[in-house]
């Protein structure tokens, strides 16, 4: 299956100044309609999210733009602002794939992907995508470190299982092995949810093999980002309290 590759829009450039987006439509199923890389930024969050930090999830407006720009587990690294952010998840409400959580205390309303149910995608299929979105192009390898993470991946077959699942299961496929290249040892695979195969910046060499700490330190990373998040959830209710007292 031969696709074309689409470079990346400025990254952190205004909406208006990005050129339009033309995804090819032969790529895509009926039900899955070809996604912005921005778009997919946010879903790819907020599925990640939704996996590595529950207790935190649905998130607000700061903590998805947090989580779009963090320079872990990212390739591009961004610089979406609150308002392009609150654009992107207002489009992919008018889509149908995010919601928004309305908070009954006056709290900052908090969002969602619903990608399960607009898609029929199980957890982990959809973390197999996810992975692909937030970082481009993946070896089955990359795969599976990179999903170690994200729960429920050993009993549907392992990373494989859900490959072969997302390229053979459905009327269109979501993924696609791409041949591999010279100076390259594995072959690697591509989501096909913006209509085309993007390209992405390459990665850094590497000179001997990693083991998991760059995972672990990701992993660290959330983690601090979810305890920010607490803080100011902490201080809003401190605020609130104070204000009834007062």
């Amino acid at each position: 299956m031969a696709s074309s590759s689409l470079s990346w829009p400025l990254v952190g450039a205004s909406l208006a100044c990005r050129p339009a987006w033309r995804p090819t439509p032969s790529l895509c199923s009926n039900a899955v309609q070809p996604l912005s890389p921005e778009q997919l930024r946010v879903l790819g969050a907020l599925v990640e999210k939704e996996a590595t930090t529950p207790d935190q999830y649905p998130l607000t407006l700061n903590a998805l733009i947090l989580a779009c720009n963090q320079a872990s587990n990212r390739n591009p690294v961004t610089a979406y602002g609150p308002g392009e952010v609150a654009t992107i998840v207002g489009d992919l409400r008018a889509l149908g794939l995010a919601r928004v959580v309305h908070s009954p205390s006056n709290r900052a309303d908090k969002y969602r992907h619903v990608l399960d149910e607009a898609w029929g995608l199980t957890k982990a299929e959809l973390a197999v995508l996810a992975v692909l979105v937030l970082r481009g192009p993946q070896t089955v390898n990359e795969l599976r470190t990179r999903t170690e993470r994200y729960p429920s991946l050993d009993d549907l077959g392992g990373v494989e299982g859900v490959l072969h699942r997302l390229k053979n299961r459905y009327d269109e496929p979501y993924v696609v092995r791409l041949e591999r290249q010279p100076g390259q040892r594995e072959e690697r695979w591509a989501h096909l949810l913006a209509g085309e195969v993007l390209e992405v910046p390459s990665a850094p060499a590497a000179g001997a093999p990693r083991s998991g700490s760059t995972e672990r330190v990701a992993a660290l990373e959330g983690e601090l980002a979810a305890l920010r998040q607490e803080v100011a959830r902490l201080r809003a209710d401190v605020d609130e309290l104070r204000a009834v007292l007062e």
